[in-house]
Parts: structure tokens; sequence; C-alpha cells
């Protein structure tokens, strides 16, 4: 025996269990905002950039084949860049209590498709540690490249600093609130169709249908005795009884 699902019952069931989905959806967004704004540790971030050019006069700057060279060049650098020969001179340069391979965890090189600058960026509990690391990187590059691939083509472009006012990149708790609130809501919801299917007790005379398959000849109303009672023993009535023996 088939059965249909309707949209009246799935919104029944979504009243029925209204109060199980906000109270899972509220639990949801305040742990997230809880560990967002108290347990994590704020993560900032700060960029620098270098220019791959290995001209020097303004006749060479717009030379077709040079600047297709230094695009390929661009990917080596990358490499080059997070590579423990740059990092690990970094370290001693800034004293850092990391190894090499933790230090480029916290960075990222990115370059725009066909363009000669290169985006470094390095990411620290310290803002201004971040800003320090990323221009000693730079600069540690550009000063090592020359004796690492014999070339000197790259300049610094910007130099990372530190703003008035440093937001961090992570957590975001704005944005992780969100997502437990949707997350929250779509486990309510679940648990809320779970529990209903689960729920195999009969309470109407659809469910008798549906679950024995017999059509249903009658049903006996629910009888409040106690309400009855009262009824006929209000003082209305005890003087309608009275004046009817009288007469």
């Amino acid at each position: 025996m088939e059965e249909t699902i309707s949209l009246k019952e799935l919104f029944l069931t979504l009243k029925k269990r209204l109060s199980l989905i906000i109270i899972i959806t509220a639990i949801a967004t305040a742990t997230s905002g809880i560990v967002s704004y108290f347990l994590l540790t704020p993560i900032y971030q700060s960029s620098t950039q270098i220019l791959v050019n290995q001209s020097k006069s303004e006749e060479q700057i717009y030379n077709y084949n040079e600047v297709q060279t230094n695009l390929q060049l661009i990917n080596t650098y990358t490499v080059v860049i997070k590579s423990p020969a740059i990092l690990d001179k970094v370290i001693e340069k800034e004293k850092l209590e990391m190894s090499a391979s933790a230090l480029n965890e916290l960075v990222t090189v990115s370059s725009e498709q066909n363009s000669q600058v290169v985006n470094i960026s390095v990411q620290n509990e310290d803002a201004q540690k971040a800003a320090d690391i990323a221009n000693s990187i730079a600069k540690t590059f550009q000063e090592e490249i020359s004796t690492i691939m014999n070339v000197d083509n790259v300049s610094i472009l910007t130099q990372a600093q530190l703003g008035e006012d440093p937001s961090p990149v992570k957590p975001q708790p704005a944005l992780n609130m969100a997502i437990a609130l949707v997350v929250g809501l779509m486990a309510g919801v679940g648990l809320a169709f779970l529990l209903e299917y689960l729920d195999n007790t009969i309470k109407t005379e659809q469910d008798i249908e549906n679950q024995l398959g017999l059509p249903v000849l009658g049903a006996i109303t629910t009888i409040n005795m106690e309400d009855d009672m009262k009824e006929q023993n209000t003082p209305a009535t005890l003087r309608t009884r009275g004046e009817s023996v009288g007469s």
C-alpha cells in the first residue's frame, strides 16, 4: 500500500516539533558564537608585493618576449619563495621559534593571471609580526634570487604595513554563526521528521486506516465527566430544578 505525504502533513510535523527545531538551532548558533569569540585565537594577515621585471631601460620594458619570460619565471619563483633556502634565512633574521615547514604553512604566494606582480601573504597571531615576516620574505628573496638563479629581475613593489586598526582574517564569528544557524536548522528539521517517522502511536482515524488498512466504521467521542457534573451542579441549574418542583 503506497503512502503519500501531503504538504499539509509536512507543515503539521514542523509545527508540532517547532520548539525542538528552535532549541537545536539556538544551541548550534550560540555554541559557534562562543567558540569563535572566546576560544579561537584571532589570526591576522599582512601582504607585500614584488615585481618580476628583468628590464632596465624603457626600450626593454615593453619587450613581449621579455615579459613572457618573466611570466614563466613566476611559477618557479613561487616555489623558491617558500623553500627552506629563503625561509630559513627569514627565521634567522626575525628570530622566529618555528621550523621552515611551520612557517611555510603561514605563507601564501599568488599572482594574477598574466601579471608580473607576485603577492606574498603571511598569517600570524600578531599583526605586526605578520607584516615583519612578509617584508622579510620579500627582502630576503630579492637578495638571494641573484645567487640562486643568477638573475636580477625582482624589485619590491609595495611593503606590508600595519594599519591603524587591523582586523583578523579568521575566525569570522558572523560567518561561523550564520553557517551554524543553517546547519542547526537543517539538523532540527531532519530530527523532527525522524522522530515523526519513528512515532508509531495511533492518534487519529486516519492513522488507523494508514497503519491497519481498515476502514473506520465509527468513533467514540471523548466525554469529560467532571465538566458535565460541574455544569449540572451550577446554581442556575439548581434554581431551575427548584422551580419545576414547586410548580
